[in-house]
């Protein structure tokens, strides 16, 4: 017994060292995966404040001057205030459009629905805004609307509106019918159903569709550099290359002053977001 016990305890220790070399293994390649994807955090939090940043991150010399020459630029401010304009309204009309359009397919059996939803998904996965720019500013030109945030708007929300469907009709499908099927029998019509009985259950959806289109608009460079030609009314993805040279070289000091401001307000929205949902987002009630 003794015997069959000492041949089987070489097996079972030569297991636990490769279990304990596997795991070393594992975190090991968390450990480098997590340093480099921080880096560029690191380098956005310390080149704003080095009097002499370049493109490796380090201790910076502290100093504050980058940022007061950021703001002698006068397209700084409406640039902030331009893509705050563009990214709000945006998401209004993606998360207003997709609501009631997710509602009616969730609620009203079409034949091929379902079909029609992926048709619509692959097509805004496939045709990127790069591919389809040409008839875009054609379509908007045509319409009276180039140099306008309207043209912008409609643009960006055409692009956002298949996927927002696609995701909002999940939280929909949660939805038990019994309780509109009771704010009916009351008297409810259809819109004040979906007002106070489904928009509320489905909200934490809502924040979805609402963070990711806020998100995908703020950091928009072609379209806004179409679609605009007014300086004032660029956005700051657009306003930013005004700190590149005629060479094409990237003026860092001022650079990284202003890309820390432009993450500003995502940072923001995200700890507003995760203090209020934190991120466990879920859909309908369960039955």
């Amino acid at each position: 017994m003794t015997a069959a016990g000492a041949a089987v305890a070489p097996g079972n220790s030569r297991r636990v060292v490769k279990s304990v070399l596997t795991r070393i293994g594992f975190y090991v390649m968390v450990l480098l995966l997590g340093v480099f994807f921080a880096l560029p955090m690191l380098w956005l939090l310390a080149a704003p404040f080095d009097r002499t940043p370049t493109l490796a991150a380090g201790v910076p010399d502290f100093t504050f001057d980058n940022f007061v020459r950021v703001f002698e630029n006068p397209f700084v401010l409406p640039s902030l205030r331009n893509s705050l304009i563009l990214a709000l309204a945006t998401m209004v009309l993606v998360v207003t459009a997709a609501a009631l359009c997710a509602y009616a397919l969730s609620r009203v059996h079409l034949p091929g629905r379902d079909i029609l939803l992926y048709v619509l998904l692959l097509f805004s996965a496939v045709v990127s805004g790069t591919a389809a720019m040409v008839p875009l500013f054609l379509l908007i030109f045509e319409i009276g609307l180039i140099n306008t945030h309207t043209g912008v708007v409609l643009v960006l929300a055409g692009g956002l509106m298949p996927a927002g469907i696609f995701i909002l009709k999940d939280f929909m499908d949660s939805t038990p019918a019994s309780y509109e099927e009771s704010a009916r029998v009351a008297g409810a019509s259809a819109l004040q159903t979906l007002r106070d009985i489904v928009v509320p259950v489905v909200r934490p959806g809502l924040a979805v569709i609402a963070v990711w289109t806020v998100v995908q608009v703020w950091g928009d460079f072609l379209i806004p550099f179409i679609l605009l030609r007014d300086p004032e009314l660029a956005p700051a993805a657009v306003v930013m290359f005004n700190f590149y040279t005629e060479g094409g070289q990237a003026n860092l000091p001022l650079i990284s002053a202003y890309s820390f401001l432009y993450s500003v307000p995502v940072v923001v929205m995200y700890l507003f977001v995760n203090r209020r949902y934190g991120f466990r987002f879920y859909g309908g009630i369960k039955r």
